[in-house]
């Protein structure tokens, strides 16, 4: 007998309207979870000091001879490159203070170790925070202490950080999440995974180019995985160091936490050994030259301390015939302006060789030098004049397009390369290949933005890394032949590849896959750095690699953990040493036996094909 009911029509659709509603309930609940958990992780707000030489009205002493050493000091001279202003004065780190610092860090660890992803993750929400507030006051403290301008500091100082810190918000977790490893058949009943835990305190060892990302990169990383830090930034930059690191230490005393797990300083080269070989150091991130690296190594392995190396490069932007007339002025020139130029070509992933196939090459020449010499070079910030007692330095000049380098050490080096390749063929077409005195900053560090063509394999300029506002056209006879040329110099860091994604696809490919480096893009410059894929090179460029999944698990601990499955327990199910084999249990049983033995089992186990194994099943009961 049917059942009904005259307040339940029979023709509505049930089934259809029961799963809408489990439907509505299930979508409440995920977002009644998300946002309780947003809630629990938002960022707290809290302030740091702005240098008084950020501020309106100051006015640095102008140095007659800018250098970061001073005669019968061991005290850092600070100054802007772009101007040669006086910035003040850092005292260096020496061995006990180091020695402090990393016993501060070692004590904040043991109970940073113990948080949460999301209070992990509440700390670098609050220093995203802090940065989208503050991106003009950042960018004014890193254009006077690199001399770069306000654009490249947006760029490459808050857009690289922001990004990083957003990938990490959002993907840490999952990058360190314990993962499943498959068992093989004897080991069925095991149940396998890798754990990524905090090593204790790290060191991060980090370039002048690009002071504030170099130091908060490095933070970002270590406090997301459980770790301290101890930031040694270079002593070029050795302004703006407590300032960029005391972002990162207010945002965990906002959050609760000990400021202590940063730790920031600065050391002449003498004392660095200490910090490289100390044996309270976990694990080194260096970022810097070649020669340096060698140095910084040879201390870790004192210590057996390992080190993940980012050294400069040399790379190429190969740039093939399928790129068509219009592409190739408004798309491609633009960008290897960006590439070369940007921080006036301190940028150890910036393009150093432009390496053109036939038509492309004869095309190139006008374009590029009509731009470069068209730029203009200038302090981003620049001194208040006589007229301006109210001087904003958080104002900055938008008439330049390049600023300075970080010190005239690397002049004389950079002309002799570009004489010698005049030499022996090469044509100038822009710049005069020297230094620059600038007519309102005479002493600022500017070297003329310079563009040479005809350049050989061969030649030492070719090879040589030269981290300046250079551009060097290199010609190639094929796509092959191109290769050929970017793969010559002992750099493999980063590349370029410029052609017909669709029309000329497999050569693109080619180029992609064939070139030496550690990163490539495609139709693009540096992408690779801003959507949170692993960073490095090899050969020359360094190992190991920082950013993404891979950077953050290179800085853990990584373990390894076999139990058996919660059905094996169950079923009593284990690991028990075989009579056969026991030392004592199987004293009686004969050799011959025990070989016998395990022979059948590696039958079973790894022999290909239902037979062969249950014939080692056999052989083993046999032997048993």
């Amino acid at each position: 007998m049917e059942l009904s009911s005259p307040f339940l029509p029979e023709d509505l659709p049930w089934l259809e309207i029961a799963i809408a509603i489990v439907g509505v309930l299930l979508t409440y609940l995920v977002a009644k979870s998300t946002l309780l958990r947003e809630n629990d992780e938002a960022p707290v707000n809290f302030s740091v000091p702005l240098p008084e030489q950020c501020k309106a009205g100051w006015s640095g002493r102008i140095l007659e001879d800018p250098s970061i050493k001073i005669p019968g000091s061991s005290a850092i001279q600070c100054y802007n490159p772009a101007t040669g202003q006086l910035l003040g004065q850092v005292n260096p780190a020496t061995p006990d203070g180091i020695d402090r610092a990393v016993a501060r860090a070692a004590d904040a660890q043991r109970e940073w170790a113990t948080t949460t992803f999301g209070q992990r993750r509440k700390v670098l929400r609050t220093i995203l925070k802090f940065i989208l507030d503050n991106q003009e006051d950042i960018a004014t403290v890193a254009c006077l202490d690199s001399g770069k301008t306000k654009v490249d500091a947006m760029l490459g100082e808050i857009l690289v950080t922001v990004e990083k810190l957003k990938w990490t918000i959002q993907h840490g977790e999952k990058a360190l999440r314990p993962e499943r490893r498959p068992a093989n058949f004897l080991m069925m009943y095991k149940h396998n995974e890798v754990r990524w835990e905090p090593l204790g305190v790290l060191a991060a060892c980090v370039s002048w180019n690009y002071p504030f990302h170099n130091a908060l990169s490095p933070i970002i990383s270590t406090l997301f995985t459980g770790s301290a830090i101890l930031v040694k930034s270079s002593e070029q930059t050795a302004f703006s160091a407590n300032y960029f690191t005391s972002i990162a230490r207010n945002a965990l005393s906002a959050c609760g936490h000990s400021r202590n797990l940063v730790q920031s300083l600065v050391c002449w080269p003498q004392t660095a050994n200490h910090l490289t070989s100390h044996p309270g150091i976990s694990h080194i991130t260096f970022i810097g030259s070649r020669p340096v690296a060698h140095i910084v190594c040879a201390s870790a392995a004192k210590a057996l301390i390992p080190v993940c190396v980012e050294l400069g490069g040399k790379d190429p932007a190969i740039i093939l015939d399928s790129v068509s007339d219009s592409d190739l002025e408004h798309k491609v020139v633009p960008i290897l302006m960006k590439g070369i130029f940007t921080s006036s070509g301190q940028n150890c992933i910036g393009i150093e060789r432009i390496i053109a196939c036939p038509r492309s090459y004869d095309r190139l020449i006008p374009l590029l030098e009509n731009q470069i010499r068209s730029l203009r070079q200038g302090a981003s910030i620049p001194p208040p004049q006589p007229q301006e007692p109210n001087h904003n330095n958080n104002k900055s000049n938008e008439n330049i397009d390049i600023g300075a380098m970080i010190s005239p050490t690397s002049f004389p080096t950079l002309t002799s390369l570009i004489q010698s390749a005049l030499s022996q063929g090469a044509t100038l077409h822009a710049g005069t290949g020297k230094q620059h005195i600038h007519p309102s900053h005479p002493q600022g560090h500017y070297f003329s933005p310079t563009f040479l063509s005809a350049i050989t394999p061969s030649m030492p300029i070719a090879t040589t890394e030269l981290f300046a506002p250079i551009a060097l056209l290199l010609r190639a006879t094929c796509p092959s032949n191109a290769i050929e040329i970017a793969n010559s110099t002992p750099y493999a860091l980063g590349a370029s590849v410029f052609g017909n994604a669709s029309s000329d696809r497999k050569n693109v490919d080619m180029c992609v896959k064939e070139v030496r480096a550690g990163m490539v893009s495609v139709n693009d410059f540096g992408a690779y750095y801003a959507v949170g894929l692993p960073f490095g090179g090899r050969g020359g460029s360094g190992y190991g690699r920082f950013g993404g999944q891979e950077g953050l698990r290179g800085i853990c601990n990584l373990k390894s953990v076999c139990r058996d499955r919660g059905w094996a327990e169950w079923v009593g199910v284990g690991t028990k040493i075989p009579g056969v084999l026991d030392y004592v249990g199987g004293r009686e049983v004969q050799g011959e036996r025990k070989v016998a033995f395990l022979r059948g089992m590696m039958e079973l186990g790894y022999a290909e094909g239902v037979g062969r194994r249950l014939k080692g099943l056999w052989q083993m009961g046999r032997s048993a």
